[in-house]
Protein backbone atom coordinates (compact mmCIF):
# COMPACT_ATOMS: atom_id res chain seq x y z
CA UNK A 1 0.00 0.00 0.00
CA UNK A 2 1.25 3.68 -1.13
CA UNK A 3 2.64 5.50 2.40
CA UNK A 4 1.93 8.68 0.42
CA UNK A 5 -2.10 7.94 0.35
CA UNK A 6 -2.45 5.40 3.37
CA UNK A 7 -5.97 5.98 4.85
CA UNK A 8 -6.58 3.79 8.59
CA UNK A 9 -9.83 3.84 8.36
CA UNK A 10 -9.95 2.00 4.83
CA UNK A 11 -7.61 -0.03 5.99
CA UNK A 12 -9.27 -0.89 8.88
CA UNK A 13 -12.79 -1.47 6.96
CA UNK A 14 -11.06 -3.48 4.63
CA UNK A 15 -9.23 -5.97 6.90
CA UNK A 16 -12.36 -5.91 8.99
CA UNK A 17 -14.35 -7.06 5.85
CA UNK A 18 -11.65 -9.69 4.70
CA UNK A 19 -11.93 -11.51 8.46
CA UNK A 20 -16.13 -11.09 8.51
CA UNK A 21 -16.27 -12.27 4.61
CA UNK A 22 -13.98 -15.67 5.50
CA UNK A 23 -16.58 -16.33 8.70
CA UNK A 24 -19.14 -16.99 6.24
CA UNK A 25 -19.73 -20.41 5.49
CA UNK A 26 -19.40 -22.10 1.64
CA UNK A 27 -23.12 -23.14 -0.04
CA UNK A 28 -24.57 -23.13 -3.05
CA UNK A 29 -27.59 -22.62 -1.02
CA UNK A 30 -29.33 -20.34 1.24
CA UNK A 31 -32.46 -18.96 2.74
CA UNK A 32 -32.84 -15.76 3.92
CA UNK A 33 -33.35 -15.38 8.01
CA UNK A 34 -33.11 -12.86 10.30
CA UNK A 35 -29.68 -13.99 11.08
CA UNK A 36 -27.86 -13.12 7.65
CA UNK A 37 -30.35 -10.36 6.87
CA UNK A 38 -29.33 -7.12 7.69
CA UNK A 39 -31.35 -3.49 7.76
CA UNK A 40 -29.88 -0.03 7.79
CA UNK A 41 -31.64 3.67 6.66
CA UNK A 42 -30.60 4.75 2.99
CA UNK A 43 -29.91 8.50 2.60
CA UNK A 44 -33.60 9.16 2.05
CA UNK A 45 -34.36 7.43 5.19
CA UNK A 46 -32.02 9.70 7.15
CA UNK A 47 -33.31 12.42 5.60
CA UNK A 48 -37.30 11.37 6.71
CA UNK A 49 -36.06 11.02 10.26
CA UNK A 50 -34.27 14.22 10.22
CA UNK A 51 -37.86 16.14 8.43
CA UNK A 52 -39.82 14.01 11.58
CA UNK A 53 -38.00 15.08 13.83
CA UNK A 54 -38.45 18.95 12.91
CA UNK A 55 -42.47 18.40 12.02
CA UNK A 56 -42.78 17.26 15.78
CA UNK A 57 -41.00 20.13 16.96
CA UNK A 58 -42.64 22.54 15.47
CA UNK A 59 -45.98 20.65 16.31
CA UNK A 60 -45.13 20.58 19.73
CA UNK A 61 -43.81 24.73 19.68
CA UNK A 62 -46.89 26.00 18.14
CA UNK A 63 -49.39 23.30 19.08
CA UNK A 64 -50.60 22.14 15.58
CA UNK A 65 -53.03 19.11 15.79
CA UNK A 66 -52.38 18.69 11.91
CA UNK A 67 -48.44 19.07 12.20
CA UNK A 68 -48.90 15.81 15.16
CA UNK A 69 -51.31 14.13 12.51
CA UNK A 70 -48.78 14.45 9.89
CA UNK A 71 -45.66 13.61 11.51
CA UNK A 72 -46.80 10.61 13.51
CA UNK A 73 -49.05 9.42 9.92
CA UNK A 74 -45.42 9.54 8.06
CA UNK A 75 -43.33 7.82 11.17
CA UNK A 76 -46.05 5.00 10.89
CA UNK A 77 -45.70 4.37 7.04
CA UNK A 78 -41.89 4.16 7.93
CA UNK A 79 -41.80 2.06 9.80
CA UNK A 80 -44.37 -0.33 7.95
CA UNK A 81 -42.53 -0.09 4.88
CA UNK A 82 -39.22 -0.87 7.06
CA UNK A 83 -40.98 -3.93 8.01
CA UNK A 84 -42.43 -4.70 4.35
CA UNK A 85 -38.90 -3.97 3.01
CA UNK A 86 -37.06 -6.26 5.33
CA UNK A 87 -39.87 -8.98 4.65
CA UNK A 88 -39.01 -8.61 0.84
CA UNK A 89 -35.51 -10.67 1.36
CA UNK A 90 -36.40 -12.73 4.50
CA UNK A 91 -37.67 -16.66 3.40
CA UNK A 92 -36.31 -16.20 0.10
CA UNK A 93 -33.76 -19.24 -0.51
CA UNK A 94 -31.20 -18.63 -3.23
CA UNK A 95 -29.63 -21.43 -5.86
CA UNK A 96 -26.63 -21.02 -7.36
CA UNK A 97 -26.67 -22.99 -10.71
CA UNK A 98 -23.14 -24.09 -11.82
CA UNK A 99 -21.03 -22.09 -14.66
CA UNK A 100 -20.34 -23.02 -17.36
CA UNK A 101 -17.14 -22.93 -19.22
CA UNK A 102 -15.41 -18.91 -19.70
CA UNK A 103 -11.99 -17.91 -21.48
CA UNK A 104 -9.94 -15.43 -20.33
CA UNK A 105 -10.87 -12.00 -20.98
CA UNK A 106 -14.89 -13.18 -21.10
CA UNK A 107 -17.25 -12.70 -18.18
CA UNK A 108 -17.81 -16.24 -16.43
CA UNK A 109 -21.91 -16.03 -15.94
CA UNK A 110 -23.70 -17.66 -13.34
CA UNK A 111 -27.58 -18.41 -12.89
CA UNK A 112 -28.91 -17.80 -9.62
CA UNK A 113 -32.74 -19.51 -8.94
CA UNK A 114 -34.64 -17.37 -6.32
CA UNK A 115 -37.21 -19.08 -5.26
CA UNK A 116 -39.94 -17.71 -2.52
CA UNK A 117 -43.10 -19.84 -1.18
CA UNK A 118 -45.15 -16.78 0.17
CA UNK A 119 -48.37 -15.83 -1.29
CA UNK A 120 -47.26 -12.23 -2.29
CA UNK A 121 -45.03 -11.31 -4.92
CA UNK A 122 -41.29 -9.69 -4.04
CA UNK A 123 -40.19 -6.74 -5.72
CA UNK A 124 -37.11 -5.19 -6.83
CA UNK A 125 -34.70 -7.68 -5.99
CA UNK A 126 -30.87 -6.67 -6.82
CA UNK A 127 -28.02 -9.49 -7.28
CA UNK A 128 -24.61 -8.51 -7.70
CA UNK A 129 -20.90 -9.02 -7.42
CA UNK A 130 -19.83 -7.67 -3.52
CA UNK A 131 -18.13 -4.24 -4.78
CA UNK A 132 -19.53 -4.14 -8.03
CA UNK A 133 -21.38 -1.50 -9.76
CA UNK A 134 -23.73 -4.11 -11.70
CA UNK A 135 -26.85 -4.82 -10.75
CA UNK A 136 -29.37 -8.04 -11.91
CA UNK A 137 -33.34 -6.85 -10.76
CA UNK A 138 -36.27 -9.06 -10.72
CA UNK A 139 -39.47 -9.68 -9.00
CA UNK A 140 -39.98 -12.71 -7.42
CA UNK A 141 -43.99 -14.09 -8.43
CA UNK A 142 -45.84 -15.40 -5.49
CA UNK A 143 -44.68 -18.84 -4.48
CA UNK A 144 -42.92 -19.28 -7.70
CA UNK A 145 -39.18 -18.47 -8.28
CA UNK A 146 -37.03 -16.28 -11.03
CA UNK A 147 -33.92 -16.91 -12.46
CA UNK A 148 -31.11 -13.75 -12.80
CA UNK A 149 -27.23 -13.92 -14.41
CA UNK A 150 -25.12 -11.97 -12.92
CA UNK A 151 -21.70 -11.83 -14.21
CA UNK A 152 -18.22 -11.96 -13.20
CA UNK A 153 -14.78 -11.68 -15.14
CA UNK A 154 -11.95 -13.50 -13.50
CA UNK A 155 -8.77 -12.27 -13.70
CA UNK A 156 -6.25 -14.75 -14.44
CA UNK A 157 -6.58 -18.46 -15.97
CA UNK A 158 -6.91 -21.61 -13.96
CA UNK A 159 -9.48 -22.61 -11.07
CA UNK A 160 -10.85 -19.94 -9.68
CA UNK A 161 -14.35 -19.81 -6.89
CA UNK A 162 -17.10 -18.02 -7.44
CA UNK A 163 -16.76 -14.63 -6.00
CA UNK A 164 -18.93 -13.63 -3.12
CA UNK A 165 -22.37 -12.28 -3.84
CA UNK A 166 -24.95 -9.87 -2.20
CA UNK A 167 -28.56 -9.69 -2.79
CA UNK A 168 -30.67 -6.25 -1.46
CA UNK A 169 -33.50 -4.47 -2.10
CA UNK A 170 -34.88 -0.64 -1.24
CA UNK A 171 -38.90 -1.55 -1.76
CA UNK A 172 -41.04 -0.39 -1.47
CA UNK A 173 -40.09 3.38 0.39
CA UNK A 174 -36.54 3.59 -0.67
CA UNK A 175 -36.11 4.68 2.68
CA UNK A 176 -34.24 1.37 4.36
CA UNK A 177 -31.59 -0.80 2.33
CA UNK A 178 -32.27 -4.52 3.46
CA UNK A 179 -29.01 -7.20 2.41
CA UNK A 180 -27.46 -9.81 2.40
CA UNK A 181 -23.93 -11.36 1.60
CA UNK A 182 -23.21 -15.28 0.33
CA UNK A 183 -20.36 -17.00 -0.16
CA UNK A 184 -21.02 -19.92 -2.69
CA UNK A 185 -19.06 -23.21 -2.82
CA UNK A 186 -18.82 -23.41 -6.85
CA UNK A 187 -15.67 -22.81 -8.29
CA UNK A 188 -15.16 -21.73 -12.42
CA UNK A 189 -12.53 -22.94 -14.85
CA UNK A 190 -11.08 -20.22 -16.84
CA UNK A 191 -9.45 -21.15 -19.95
CA UNK A 192 -6.58 -19.45 -22.45
CA UNK A 193 -7.60 -16.53 -24.56
CA UNK A 194 -7.49 -18.12 -28.18
CA UNK A 195 -5.22 -16.29 -30.08
CA UNK A 196 -6.99 -13.74 -32.12
CA UNK A 197 -4.85 -14.41 -35.75
CA UNK A 198 -3.51 -18.03 -34.96
CA UNK A 199 -1.23 -19.83 -37.59
CA UNK A 200 -2.17 -22.61 -39.07
CA UNK A 201 -2.63 -26.27 -37.61
CA UNK A 202 0.46 -28.13 -37.92
CA UNK A 203 1.29 -30.79 -39.84
CA UNK A 204 0.20 -34.50 -38.66
CA UNK A 205 2.85 -36.87 -37.51
CA UNK A 206 2.43 -40.21 -39.37
CA UNK A 207 0.76 -42.88 -37.45
CA UNK A 208 2.89 -45.66 -35.69
CA UNK A 209 3.15 -48.37 -37.95
CA UNK A 210 1.48 -46.40 -40.53
CA UNK A 211 1.97 -44.91 -43.88
CA UNK A 212 4.02 -41.29 -43.81
CA UNK A 213 1.53 -38.13 -42.58
CA UNK A 214 -0.50 -36.23 -44.96
CA UNK A 215 0.03 -32.92 -44.33
CA UNK A 216 -2.89 -30.26 -43.59
CA UNK A 217 -2.43 -26.97 -45.65
CA UNK A 218 -2.94 -23.58 -44.49
CA UNK A 219 -4.69 -25.48 -41.18
CA UNK A 220 -8.52 -25.47 -42.77
CA UNK A 221 -7.95 -28.52 -45.36
CA UNK A 222 -6.20 -31.99 -46.09
CA UNK A 223 -4.50 -32.15 -49.46
CA UNK A 224 -6.90 -34.71 -51.03
CA UNK A 225 -10.37 -33.67 -52.19
CA UNK A 226 -13.09 -35.53 -53.54
CA UNK A 227 -16.66 -34.79 -55.25
CA UNK A 228 -19.39 -34.63 -52.89
CA UNK A 229 -20.97 -37.94 -52.23
CA UNK A 230 -24.47 -37.96 -50.90
CA UNK A 231 -24.44 -38.59 -47.31
CA UNK A 232 -21.09 -37.20 -46.72
CA UNK A 233 -21.56 -35.29 -43.39
CA UNK A 234 -21.69 -31.68 -44.05
CA UNK A 235 -17.94 -31.23 -41.49
CA UNK A 236 -16.84 -32.46 -44.45
CA UNK A 237 -17.91 -29.92 -47.51
CA UNK A 238 -14.30 -27.56 -48.38
CA UNK A 239 -17.14 -24.12 -48.09
CA UNK A 240 -14.23 -22.20 -49.60
CA UNK A 241 -13.96 -24.15 -52.66
CA UNK A 242 -17.66 -23.92 -52.86
CA UNK A 243 -17.98 -20.15 -52.34
CA UNK A 244 -15.06 -19.89 -54.94
CA UNK A 245 -17.53 -22.32 -57.39
CA UNK A 246 -20.19 -20.59 -57.02
CA UNK A 247 -18.72 -17.16 -57.65
CA UNK A 248 -17.87 -18.91 -60.97
CA UNK A 249 -21.45 -20.01 -61.56
CA UNK A 250 -20.79 -23.84 -60.67
CA UNK A 251 -22.87 -25.49 -57.72
CA UNK A 252 -20.03 -27.98 -57.57
CA UNK A 253 -19.33 -29.19 -54.07
CA UNK A 254 -16.42 -30.86 -52.54
CA UNK A 255 -15.57 -33.00 -49.69
CA UNK A 256 -12.04 -34.18 -47.77
CA UNK A 257 -10.82 -36.91 -48.39
CA UNK A 258 -10.90 -39.01 -44.74
CA UNK A 259 -9.14 -42.10 -46.35
CA UNK A 260 -5.90 -39.51 -46.34
CA UNK A 261 -6.87 -37.99 -43.14
CA UNK A 262 -6.26 -41.47 -41.76
CA UNK A 263 -2.66 -41.55 -42.30
CA UNK A 264 -1.51 -39.17 -40.00
CA UNK A 265 -2.55 -37.82 -36.17
CA UNK A 266 -2.30 -34.17 -35.46
CA UNK A 267 -1.07 -33.56 -31.94
CA UNK A 268 -0.87 -30.21 -30.33
CA UNK A 269 2.34 -29.75 -28.96
CA UNK A 270 3.24 -27.03 -26.33
CA UNK A 271 6.91 -27.15 -27.36
CA UNK A 272 5.99 -26.33 -30.96
CA UNK A 273 3.45 -23.39 -30.27
CA UNK A 274 6.26 -20.72 -30.77
CA UNK A 275 9.33 -18.95 -28.81
CA UNK A 276 6.77 -16.74 -27.38
CA UNK A 277 6.05 -17.01 -23.66
CA UNK A 278 3.99 -19.84 -21.66
CA UNK A 279 0.91 -17.82 -21.91
CA UNK A 280 1.21 -17.00 -25.20
CA UNK A 281 1.93 -20.19 -26.39
CA UNK A 282 -1.09 -21.61 -24.40
CA UNK A 283 -3.06 -19.34 -26.03
CA UNK A 284 -2.22 -20.45 -29.20
CA UNK A 285 -3.26 -24.09 -28.05
CA UNK A 286 -6.45 -23.27 -27.51
CA UNK A 287 -7.03 -21.31 -30.73
CA UNK A 288 -5.78 -24.78 -32.50
CA UNK A 289 -8.05 -26.88 -30.42
CA UNK A 290 -11.24 -24.73 -31.30
CA UNK A 291 -10.18 -24.68 -34.73
CA UNK A 292 -9.36 -28.80 -35.31
CA UNK A 293 -12.89 -29.17 -33.03
CA UNK A 294 -14.90 -26.84 -35.56
CA UNK A 295 -13.03 -28.92 -38.66
CA UNK A 296 -13.85 -32.36 -37.13
CA UNK A 297 -10.31 -33.70 -37.27
CA UNK A 298 -8.89 -35.87 -34.17
CA UNK A 299 -6.31 -34.40 -32.12
CA UNK A 300 -3.96 -35.05 -29.47
CA UNK A 301 -2.21 -32.93 -27.05
CA UNK A 302 0.84 -32.60 -25.22
CA UNK A 303 2.11 -30.53 -22.15
CA UNK A 304 4.95 -30.68 -19.76
CA UNK A 305 3.67 -34.25 -17.81
CA UNK A 306 -0.39 -34.54 -19.54
CA UNK A 307 -0.58 -36.05 -23.26
CA UNK A 308 -4.25 -36.65 -24.50
CA UNK A 309 -4.62 -39.20 -27.20
CA UNK A 310 -6.00 -37.71 -30.21
CA UNK A 311 -9.45 -37.76 -30.08
CA UNK A 312 -12.32 -35.46 -31.06
CA UNK A 313 -15.91 -34.51 -29.84
CA UNK A 314 -17.46 -32.04 -27.27
CA UNK A 315 -15.93 -34.49 -24.21
CA UNK A 316 -12.57 -34.62 -25.52
CA UNK A 317 -12.26 -31.08 -26.47
CA UNK A 318 -13.21 -30.18 -23.09
CA UNK A 319 -10.56 -32.17 -21.65
CA UNK A 320 -7.96 -30.43 -23.34
CA UNK A 321 -9.30 -26.80 -22.40
CA UNK A 322 -9.25 -28.22 -18.80
CA UNK A 323 -5.77 -29.04 -19.15
CA UNK A 324 -4.75 -25.58 -20.70
CA UNK A 325 -6.46 -24.13 -17.98
CA UNK A 326 -4.63 -25.96 -15.22
CA UNK A 327 -0.65 -25.93 -17.17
Amino acid sequence: MNPAVFNPFTFARHRFRQWWQARLPLSDSITLTQRNVYILPTRAGFMLGATLAVLLVASINYQLNLGYLLTFLLAGSAVVGMYVCHGTLRGITMNLIAPGECFMGTSALFDINLVSRRRSVRHGIGLSVLGAHHWAWTDVPAQGSATVQVAFQPGQRGLHRAPTLTAETRFPLGTFRVWTIWRPAAQVLVYPKPEAFAPPLPAGEPRSGGPAATQVQGGTEFDGVRAYRRGDPLKRVVWKQAAKALARGSDELVSRDTEQAQRYELWLDLAQAGPRSTEHRLSRLCAWVLAADRLGIDYGLRLPGVEIQPDSGPGHRKRCLEALALC
